[in-house]
């Protein structure tokens, strides 16, 4: 089924599980959830997974879809559902951490894409940033191309202390604990376009060369 676009419903039921969540109200509208919440997200998702397989089918590529219930052991207070919904494209297990992810997510008030390199392991990040004090160009070349688009931006946390010193230009990418290059926006009208998926695409497509910059990483670590 192609993207068709999300729909008011999708809002109504978003904002409602934020200030509704308990069980009782979630099964009332279970159906607005997998009507107009769900499907159009596995369509999304299966759309843009498509898209990517086609462009580079080498790439061993999965589609992952979230689940809308929270996992009971880590609720610290919160209701028993996911306020929001997302999907993500990557490579590898079940273990999402510390491994580039392409990943779009939808909330009541919000929307998110980009590429993700979340919590990877300390010694992960130090062969990071030998890799930018050894051979800094490569990096170098994807800032300088990744500063002239106005789509995505570089955050992910830092370290109090710095981890050391590197050229003006590497500078705020070599502190992070964790990399994510984001296209992160209040809800517009552009939810509601099947050309959302396009868009989507094409800011993976773009974001391809740090992907593999850093699978490379993970790949050289695993390997040591």
């Amino acid at each position: 089924m192609a993207f068709e676009g999300y729909t008011q419903e999708t809002l109504d039921f978003l904002w409602g599980i934020r200030f509704n969540n308990e069980r009782s109200w979630f099964l009332a509208h279970k159906q607005d959830y997998e009507a107009h919440l769900l499907a159009p997200t596995r369509a999304l998702g299966e759309q843009v997974y498509e898209a990517l397989h086609a462009a580079f089918p080498k790439e061993p590529f999965l589609l992952k879809l979230s689940r809308i219930y929270r996992d009971a052991r880590r609720l610290h207070g919160n209701g028993p559902y996911k306020d929001h919904l997302w999907f993500c494209v990557r490579a590898g297990g079940e273990d999402w951490t510390g491994r580039p992810t392409f990943y779009f997510e939808i909330g009541p008030d919000y929307y998110s894409y980009g590429m993700g390199f979340w919590c990877p392991r300390p010694a992960l990040m130090a062969a990071y940033r030998q890799g930018i004090d050894r051979h800094p160009e490569e990096l170098s070349r994807l800032v300088r191309q990744f500063n002239k688009q106005d789509i995505f931006t570089l955050a992910g946390p830092e370290y109090a202390r710095s981890k050391g010193e590197t050229t003006p230009l590497l500078r705020p990418w070599y502190n992070r604990k964790s990399i994510n290059l984001q296209h992160d926006v209040p809800l517009d009208d552009r939810i509601f376009s099947p050309e959302l998926a396009q868009d989507v695409i094409n800011g993976f497509r773009s974001l391809m060369p740090f992907y593999r910059y850093f699978d490379r990483l993970c790949a050289s670590t695993a390997e040591a």
